[in-house]
């Protein structure tokens, strides 16, 4: 914790106080949570940002859908559209946010998503025009409460763990740590793929969880970089530009830094890039005195990027996108205990 976040400690209280105080009137039933006709799981966390739900939602839906028709829900963060949208493979970033539209080019007619800030009307239009829908998948809701789930992951960071951490403005939790206990299952993300039996275990004795709660841990495996445009070739570099508008990208920046030698260019979460931001791009780019250079950004960038006022400018150049996936540990047993959950709802 840094010296000055300590000042910042009293107004942690008084956030945290109020959201603990929503959760109580929810939890003794004076704030109601509405069920729909589908089996309910939110991937969520209790800090903003970096934990790595994308991936994680990706990799349920992956394995759900062979068994069961799958909808993923989201909030559509960084969209300048209101309200309910479905989202096709023709739409825009801008319209439905960069989350919402990576999944549906990646699942394209074998998974529906839709984007709505209020995730029971969400949930409801989903069902209406899609009634044979078995899952929703909620994105980001592990605070939002109006939508009763039956299955509730929490992910949270390996290098910065809940118990590490502290309420807004001092730390970076939505709620107090106590807001675990609403979860049914824990996911420690981003993992180093050498965690040992006795690690996971620390780990867990850390997190003082409700008896029986079953804790996993994943890591990111990184795949291969894939070419903006047709026609380009992935050669090893000797110097990549990295440009990213993720909340963490460190552990992409570790993993190239073993490849080539990295610049990196770091935007806010979610960043709509202008023109005027690719120029500048292009022309750092053009500093770089190697032969084998180029540039990277991830998957959700790219969604971003493609179709957007700055892809053919982006066709002059070797632009390319890092493809990740996720490695579980007990990856049966996770899935098991899904479907247990979604027998039991049916």
């Amino acid at each position: 914790m840094r010296w000055f976040d300590y000042i910042l400690i009293p107004f942690s209280w008084v956030y945290g106080i109020v959201l603990w105080f929503r959760n109580f009137l929810f939890d003794i039933g004076l704030k109601r949570s509405e069920k729909v006709n589908a089996t309910v799981i939110s991937i969520g966390n209790l800090s903003v940002g970096g934990t790595g739900k994308s991936p994680h939602v990706e990799w349920l839906a992956e394995r759900l859908m062979t068994n069961y028709h799958v909808a993923i829900l989201s909030r559509g963060y960084g969209r300048k559209s209101k309200g309910f949208v479905k989202v096709l493979t023709t739409s825009k970033a801008h319209t439905v946010g960069d989350e919402a539209l990576y999944y549906k080019t990646r699942f394209r007619n074998a998974v529906e998503v839709a984007v709505c800030e209020k995730r029971v009307l969400g949930a409801k239009r989903l069902l209406a025009v899609h009634p044979e829908i078995d899952i929703i998948i909620l994105d980001d809701a592990y605070q939002h409460r109006y939508l009763d789930r039956d299955v509730d992951i929490l992910l949270t960071d390996y290098s910065r763990p809940f118990y590490r951490d502290y309420v807004l403005p001092a730390g970076r939790l939505r709620e107090f740590r106590s807001g675990k206990k609403r979860a049914d299952m824990v996911v420690v993300t981003k993992c180093p793929h050498l965690l040992n039996e006795a690690d996971k275990e620390k780990i867990i004795s850390h997190m003082k969880l409700k008896g029986g709660t079953p804790v996993y841990f994943s890591s990111i495996e990184y795949g291969e970089m894939v070419p903006f445009s047709h026609g380009l070739t992935f050669e090893l570099p000797e110097k990549i530009l990295l440009v990213t508008g993720i909340a963490n990208s460190r552990p992409l920046e570790d993993y190239l830094t073993k490849i080539a030698d990295v610049t990196t260019l770091r935007y806010k979460d979610h960043h709509d890039f202008t023109v005027g931001e690719i120029e500048h791009i292009h022309n750092l780019f053009d500093t770089f005195a190697e032969e084998q250079k180029c540039i990277v950004t991830t998957s959700k960038d790219f969604v971003r990027l493609k179709n957007s006022a700055c892809e053919k400018l982006m066709e002059q150049y070797p632009w390319f996108y890092q493809e990740i996936s996720l490695q579980l540990d007990k990856e049966i047993s996770i899935i098991e205990q899904i479907n247990n959950y979604v027998e039991e709802n049916k």
